[in-house]
């Protein structure tokens, strides 16, 4: 089996403290104005994407300079809230995404090369067992249960 080694990165102690208290600290911060949304409440919600951004923002636009078609029942507050804090809130949003990505993307591909030499060793040990290595039994029956084969359905 050859293995490729895209990763070979230590990231120290010291980042990973400052990082974590770094995003601590924004978590923190934006806390009392973020709120959670049950799967549901997500799902029965209108979405607003790429389109409907320039959509709400030309409405601002039209509340602002044509204010006599605003029916006395739109909450013309609450709205320029709502479009203060989304306008706010995405390019927060797009960069923890990208960061969420980047750290997912490194973190997998550093497992997947982790989980690749694990399989190497094991393959060691068990061919060692196999050949009556007397050491490499009890490694061996300890490793073997994580390494068993799952029966995959058929096509």
């Amino acid at each position: 089996m050859s293995t490729s080694n895209r990763i070979s990165e230590e990231i120290p102690a010291a980042v990973i403290e400052d990082i974590t208290r770094k995003l601590n600290d924004c978590r923190i911060a934006l806390a009392p104005y973020l709120l959670g949304l049950t799967e549901k409440e997500r799902q029965d919600l209108f979405k607003m994407g790429n389109k409907t951004v320039a959509t709400v923002q030309k409405v601002g636009s039209y509340v602002t300079t044509n204010p006599e078609f605003i029916p006395s029942y739109m909450q013309t507050g609450e709205f320029g809230k709502d479009v203060t804090i989304t306008s706010q809130l995405t390019p927060l949003y797009n960069v923890a995404f990208q960061l969420a990505s980047d750290m997912d993307d490194t973190r997998m591909l550093a497992g997947s090369e982790a989980l690749a030499e694990a399989l190497v060793y094991y393959g060691s040990v068990r061919e060692a067992a196999n050949r009556g290595v007397a050491q490499a039994k009890p490694i061996y029956d300890d490793l073997r249960a994580r390494f068993t084969q799952r029966n995959r359905p058929k096509p």
